[in-house]
């Protein structure tokens, strides 16, 4: 007999999020400034080759789910192996992008270095360690209570992540030049890079010690076919509507988080504020966590989610009116907009389970990896289109090494910091509620239907 759900499943699932995000959050904060600062690298090419690399996401990250949905697992269960097998190899990949000792190459190679390690841990290590791990949340618990306890712990895992990175990381590999100009230093964003690495190792090793999966997972048999995938994605409503809120969440999210790193040290001349902001995104995610379940439950999680995406554009609109030179106010609406990201972050994993039981009921079939994929797969389109969108506008705006601090330049990085995480706000409120279908009543619908069956079956 497997233990019951409980507090270990909780934590273990939140340490593997934790171990997601020392590598995930890393890239998407320091990523595009290492090498538009350190290797000299155009931002626009930066983006470009971010946006590239999640074309090939569409096959790894799909490929990927359908390995986890045929493999058959051992008695740990069918999706925690992958963990053992790939942390290792994610984290040494992860490491290997932040290569300061290249600054000196010829442009060529620091491109081909970048475009070669970038892809090598996002498209394959990333995808292969990613994928099994959220697939996991389904097979733990059957019960739409305790998948929205995951979802919410899953997203402490990946605050506390974005905490330890997002505070104390800015505070360590900037120095201040002679000019009295806040600087990313290669050499210690490399020795950063490396602890982070080794920190994503530990807390992927206790996720794979903490956890139980508890719900048989079915092995896929059947032929694969890709032209069947995709006439059946395009027929699943609640996936295309999970999908595109997922890629507006990510604008949103990392747009703020790309641009974090050029705001507080270009123009408000204080890199102290990024650590500030990161605690203060802490915080509004810590507080919310202690009652999201709760207020999920009572109504609903695309409601909730809707109403807290409104609220981070009304917040980000007033800010770029207000057009403020004090940090400290920014801090203030940030804080107030961050609470959009965090409404949604502590839900949506339970919201893509959601879905699998929708798909279920649906077809009969549950294809947790595939659909899972699908869902990875829009998050990684997210997280491109952000830095690509970023890279492009930061150099529509002429930004460069040599006008990093030019005051034109500075006023257009404070506009692309409000307007375009505004613009993902208002575009993914209109996606949940227009386009996304499962609120409450269909999901608890769902949940009863699926449990009648299993007790029938006897499972």
């Amino acid at each position: 007999m497997k233990r019951k759900f409980g507090i270990a499943d909780k934590l273990g699932y939140m340490f593997g999020d934790f171990g997601n995000d020392f590598a995930f959050i890393l890239s998407s904060m320091f990523l595009l400034k290492f090498y538009t600062d350190v290797m000299g690298v155009s931002a626009a090419v930066v983006g470009t080759m971010m946006m590239a690399a999640r074309l090939l996401d569409a096959f790894t990250d799909v490929t990927m789910g359908q390995i986890a949905d045929r493999s058959r697992g051992n008695k740990k269960g069918k999706f925690a192996p992958w963990l053992l097998r790939m942390c290792g190899p994610v984290a040494v990949s992860s490491f290997l992008m932040y290569a300061s000792w290249f600054a000196e190459m010829p442009m060529t190679f620091k491109i081909i270095w970048m475009f070669f390690t970038y892809l090598l841990w996002g498209s394959v290590f990333y995808t292969a360690i990613n994928i099994p791990y959220g697939s996991m949340a389904s097979a733990i618990s059957a019960e739409p209570k305790d998948r929205t306890a995951l979802s919410n712990w899953r997203t402490i895992g990946a605050t506390l992540a974005a905490t330890v990175i997002g505070v104390v990381l800015p505070l360590v590999v900037y120095y201040t030049d002679e000019n009295g100009n806040a600087v990313l230093s290669g050499t210690r964003m490399s020795i950063a890079a490396f602890w982070c690495s080794v920190g994503s190792v530990i807390c992927y090793l206790l996720c794979y010690f903490m956890v139980t999966e508890r719900v048989k997972a079915e092995t896929t048999k059947q032929k694969f076919s890709f032209m069947g995938l995709i006439g059946s994605l395009i027929q699943n409503r609640a996936l295309i509507g999970i999908v595109v809120s997922a890629l507006l969440l990510l604008l949103s999210q990392l747009s703020l988080s790309n641009m974090g790193a050029y705001i507080y040290p270009n123009y408000f001349g204080d890199v102290k504020g990024l650590s500030l902001a990161s605690l203060i995104g802490t915080a509004v995610t810590l507080v919310l966590s202690a009652f999201t379940v709760r207020l999920a439950e009572r109504v609903g999680k695309r409601e909730m989610s809707a109403a807290g995406s409104l609220i981070g554009a009304a917040a980000l609109i007033a800010v770029y009116f207000v057009h403020t030179k004090n940090v400290y106010v920014w801090l203030i609406f940030y804080g107030i907009s961050y609470i959009g990201l965090a409404m949604f972050n502590l839900v949506c994993w339970a919201m893509i389970t959601d879905v699998i039981d929708d798909t279920q009921v649906r077809t009969g079939q549950r294809p947790d990896g595939t659909i899972y994929a699908v869902y990875s797969f829009a998050r990684k389109l997210g997280q491109a289109a952000s830095s690509g969108l970023v890279g492009v506008l930061l150099s529509v705006i002429g930004y460069n090494t040599a006008t990093a601090y030019d005051e034109k330049v500075v006023n257009g990085i404070y506009t692309i910091t409000c307007i375009v995480p505004a613009a993902g706000f208002v575009l993914l409120a209109l996606s949940l509620w227009f386009l996304y279908p499962l609120g409450k009543t269909k999901v608890e619908e769902n949940a009863r239907i699926l449990k009648e069956r299993r007790d029938r079956s006897g499972m």
